[in-house]
């Protein structure tokens, strides 16, 4: 592996880096005190040769030859993803882009991705400093696959370290559990999903793109905050103002580069992708300020909270099931487990915001609560261990269908702009699941800027590729608030084989999901 000089550490990094190494894999009478593939993220096996043959044969180099290269071989023992990444020159002041795409999170990249492999010049902006971290439940299920494909990135995936996902565990607010196999053959393709924190995922995505970015011309700016769209009437004219709608026209973007308190500059371009997330500047300009709209309805909007654990009972080997239990006392919402290496779980609790502050509760004693007394998970979490610092919460807005909105599941374009991913409000309203829809928008806004396409046009497509299954996830997300309904589907599931086969082919494929809306399908399955 090779290391730029741009990301090998420093004296006191390397220091931390040796007593971590230590602490995690050294005893003081024993060289290795458990294998590598024992460590929570494992380090390059080459690099701890090399490290492990200067440790052991210290007293034949001299220090200074002992320092030098213990500073080397470290930058390679610190796991990539906790590497900065070096995004090269910044753009000079007022220059010119075939597109800007702001946000480096999976919609970002992606369509920065696509949009440089079609050989376009592309400015991609992120607001953070690699090594950054992204609070989320870590799945990465089977759509996100194909595009981690595409884009070059799925051979680094499977050699990093990250829990393959078999299936996944259900439980009801009774008790009762069923387990839905993943479909065999996507497991078969290592196409079914992996389970990896996103700190780790966006880093591997984030910098293959910005490669491809710049290779093609493009260039990549970190530590940038947007602070503004510019817009102009289409002919050059004076910008119409807010809630001018469609008479605007996007034709660039104005920045602090270093951060709030960094350079003004200004980067112009009349294709913008905003990715930045659910506070997107892009979106806030599109949907707020040009027409007027809700840009967060609490209805439609989950709250998240996230903690690591160590040390878990059951939650698998490397490889098994990601699990969702729809405990009583957290009904409306839902606890999930879902482990991102051998020994690293992360642990959740998720409820839509509406329903949250109906009931008046607070994510975190709630998790607290489940974890400490409910039977399932007290014995399971006994000698279990959380990690300082990882409690975080974090908003999803939910890509369930509104009433009487014109645009579903709301505004993502406009003259000169496409939202993507979280900033378009299309995370999936019954699992909680948003990378695989970034990527689907984040290629498809890549490609209707390619070939030319309007804003109109995006809207449109995108609501056709997404909508079935996001009404869908919703319907599935108001029924999982009946607990009656909850105990009785599951406990049918868990004793008959078809059903649990019938759930299987839903994960599969959208006709199956049909299948849920026809009364007679659904009589004949779950009674008979």
């Amino acid at each position: 592996m090779n290391v730029a000089p741009q990301t090998r550490v420093t004296d006191s990094k390397a220091i931390i880096a040796i007593f971590r190494c230590l602490s995690e894999l050294f005893s003081m009478s024993d060289v290795l005190t458990k294998p590598l593939s024992d460590m929570i993220f494992p380090v390059d096996s080459s690099a701890l040769g090399w490290w492990l043959n200067l440790c052991v044969n210290t007293e034949k180099k001299d220090k200074s030859q002992r320092v030098a290269r213990t500073r080397y071989y470290m930058a390679e023992l610190v796991n990539s993803w906790e590497q900065p990444i070096n995004t090269g020159e910044i753009p000079l002041n007022r220059s010119m882009f075939d597109a800007i795409v702001v946000g480096g999170g999976p919609g970002g990249s992606s369509a920065a991705g696509y949009l440089a492999m079609a050989g376009k010049s592309v400015l991609l902006l992120e607001k953070g400093l690699w090594p950054r971290d992204k609070v989320c439940g870590d799945a990465v299920g089977g759509k996100s696959l194909g595009h981690v494909k595409a884009l070059g990135v799925k051979e680094t995936l499977e050699k990093s370290p990250h829990f393959r996902v078999t299936g996944i565990k259900f439980s009801s607010p009774k008790g009762n559990t069923v387990r839905v196999a993943l479909p065999e053959e996507d497991v078969q393709r290592l196409e079914a999903g992996y389970s990896l924190p996103r700190k780790q995922f966006d880093h591997l995505l984030f910098d293959k793109c910005q490669q491809l970015v710049r290779e093609n011309g493009g260039k990549v700016i970190q530590n940038c905050l947007v602070t503004g769209v510019l817009f102009d009437d289409g002919e050059g004219g004076e910008d119409p103002g807010n809630g001018s709608g469609n008479r605007r026209h996007a034709k660039g973007v104005t920045v602090k580069v270093g951060g709030r308190k960094g350079e003004e500059r200004t980067y112009y371009s009349t294709e913008i992708v905003g990715a930045a997330g659910y506070q997107c500047p892009v979106a806030k300009a599109v949907v707020r300020d040009s027409f007027d709209e809700v840009l967060v309805d609490n209805t439609h909007f989950c709250d998240g909270y996230r903690e690591y654990w160590r040390n878990v009972k059951g939650c698998g080997d490397g490889v098994g099931d990601i699990e969702i239990h729809f405990v009583d006392s957290v009904v409306p919402g839902y606890f999930w487990m879902f482990p991102v290496s051998k020994d690293v779980v992360n642990v959740g609790i998720g409820m839509v915001v509406s329903l949250l502050q109906k009931e008046k509760k607070k994510l975190r004693l709630l998790q607290k609560d489940v974890i400490e007394n409910h039977p399932l998970f007290k014995e399971r979490f006994a000698d279990a261990e959380m990690i300082r610092g990882s409690g975080r919460g974090w908003a999803l807005p939910f890509g369930s269908p509104r009433k009487k909105a014109k645009h579903q599941p709301r505004r993502a374009s406009m003259n000169g702009i496409r939202l993507v991913g979280d900033s378009a409000s299309l995370v999936d309203p019954f699992s909680g699941e948003g990378v695989g829809n970034a990527l689907v928008t984040g290629e498809l806004a890549a490609k209707h800027i390619i070939d030319g396409k309007s804003p109109e046009e995006y809207q449109t497509e995108m609501w056709k590729i997404l909508g079935p299954e996001l009404t869908n996830s919703y319907r599935m997300q108001k029924l999982s608030r009946r607990k009656w309904l909850l105990n009785w589907f599951v406990g049918k599931a868990s004793k008959k084989p078809e059903i649990q086969e019938m759930m299987t082919e839903m994960i599969a494929s959208k006709e199956a999901q049909e299948n849920l809306h026809s009364p007679w399908f659904m009589f004949k399955t779950l009674m008979f």
